[in-house]
């Protein structure tokens, strides 16, 4: 037999071994030997059959000395496991729980980032985006003087920004949506509408976004699109409000690669306006 093959075994025995071993544990009715094996599998890494044996352990932890700790080392175990909904739902647990305990500054943090290691991309619905927000933001509240302060208001920047992409996603949506029909009818300018309406929101909402000038590319060329598919009796109003908003946008991003598109704007528009 070579030496691959017994190495190979061996380390199949010994993952046998050790599966057997916690099997044991894990239908033994002694808690408190239990607890203490959830806690060696933690030390070493364990977080699966840590969070397995804590998940039946801390209901008989409850009102005991050692109910904080095994409440807070299960939710811990789920968050290194990187199961962060259960983690998220036990940290809350906790504090909810214990909110002056040993554990509760800490828990308070790891709900946010928990919710923060699962936010979806900007495509997807964003409300566990917005729930990771709000509670930073109560984490802050909570323990203003916190080390972990700093690092709380950063994932706030970053996942502010998940929430401004996925709003310039819905932007361009709209306009690309008012263009696809390719004449005049209701539809094509509700869509333009509907993208003006969706990037000034943007806007009111986070100001000092990076995204600021892609947005106001969007509100200008709907603008200028809803003059051009406007009916006779509204065309000149709007070919004004187009007009306008290329002026601003030029005074705004005088750099912009796209004013040159605005100059060209200004003068078609003119050609309605004078």
């Amino acid at each position: 037999m070579t030496k691959k093959i017994l190495i190979a075994l061996s380390a199949v025995l010994l993952l046998t071994g050790c599966a057997s071993e916690f099997n044991q544990v894990y239908k033994s009715q002694d808690y408190t030997y239990k607890y203490e094996y959830a806690k060696q599998c933690f030390a070493m890494g364990k977080y699966q059959q840590a969070a397995t044996l804590l998940s039946d352990v801390v209901t008989s932890q409850k009102g005991r000395e050692a109910a904080q700790e095994s409440l807070y080392m299960l939710a811990m175990s789920q968050y290194l496991n990187a199961d962060y909904d259960a983690a998220s739902a036990t940290f809350r647990k906790y504090f909810t729980s214990y909110p002056k305990g040993e554990y509760a500054e800490d828990a308070s943090y790891y709900i946010g980032q928990s919710l923060y290691r699962n936010a979806p991309e900007p495509r997807l619905d964003q409300t566990p985006t917005v729930g990771a927000i709000n509670a930073f933001q109560n984490f802050i509240d909570q323990f203003p003087e916190s080390q972990r302060r700093e690092a709380a208001q950063q994932h706030m920047f970053e996942l502010q920004d998940l929430l401004v992409q996925k709003e310039l996603l819905s932007a361009q949506l709209y306009y690309n949506l008012g263009g696809y029909y390719g004449n005049i009818n209701a539809n094509t300018e509700s869509n333009y509408e509907a993208c003006i309406i969706t990037a000034q929101n943007a806007l009111k909402s986070y100001p000092f976004t990076e995204l600021r000038e892609e947005f106001a590319v969007l509100i200008m060329k709907s603008k200028f699109e809803l003059a051009e598919n406007s009916s006779n009796e509204r065309r000149v109003e709007r070919y004004r409000e187009a007009e306008d908003e290329c002026y601003g946008f030029i005074n705004e991003f005088p750099d912009s690669q796209a004013c040159k598109m605005a100059q060209k704007y200004i003068e078609k528009c003119k050609k309605f306006t004078q």
